[in-house]
């Protein structure tokens, strides 16, 4: 395994909670009182707009595609904070509290990355960002049949497993497009 993924990983997650706590100063958690369907339904937004801006090859929105995978990430997040803690009725965490389940969370998918990176061999460096998205899209897809199904599968991962993974294959698309960067 490449030993800079653990780093750059790390990076990313500094990255990303950074811009999850900046909101969470704006706004509180008033993404408290969504349902997962609603999250889910965030999440496809962003991944479709990254999706529709690589076909299109242009943008009329500023804003590129870094803040939309960092989206991915936090929304993915908030989602698996719902799955344990249900919807509430109001902004109903403190600061300190929501922090900590984040990173929970946020370690959980690097756990579980760094385990399939060792059996995967790192395939995800070989991939292309627009790959990873549509692997995005392709788990959102699975994730709205499994809510549909009021959260029961017969023999698939459930919506925890599929949120972790679209974590991971944003984090991946994060580090591909700063290497990008870097290299420019």
């Amino acid at each position: 395994m490449n030993k800079d993924t653990a780093a750059q990983f790390e990076d990313i997650a500094t990255y990303c909670r950074s811009i999850f706590a900046d909101k969470q100063k704006d706004y509180g958690t008033a993404w408290r009182i969504l349902r997962t369907t609603s999250l889910t339904d965030q999440i496809y937004i962003k991944a479709n707009r990254i999706r529709s801006i690589q076909i299109k090859g242009e943008q009329k929105v500023a804003e590129g595609l870094v803040p939309e995978f960092v989206g991915i990430v936090n929304y993915s997040i908030m989602a698996l904070i719902q799955l344990e803690l249900g919807i509430a009725e109001s902004a109903d965490l403190d600061g300190g509290l929501v922090a900590e389940l984040y990173d929970k969370y946020l370690y959980e998918a690097r756990d579980l990355m760094l385990n399939k990176n060792h059996d995967y061999d790192e395939a995800w460096r070989n991939m292309r960002v627009s790959s990873l998205d549509d692997i995005i899209l392709m788990k959102l897809l699975r994730v709205k049949q499994i809510e549909n199904n009021m959260g029961k599968t017969l023999v698939s991962e459930g919506l925890d497993a599929n949120y972790f993974d679209i974590i991971n294959y944003a984090v991946f698309a994060l580090i591909k497009l700063r290497i990008e960067k870097e290299d420019d």
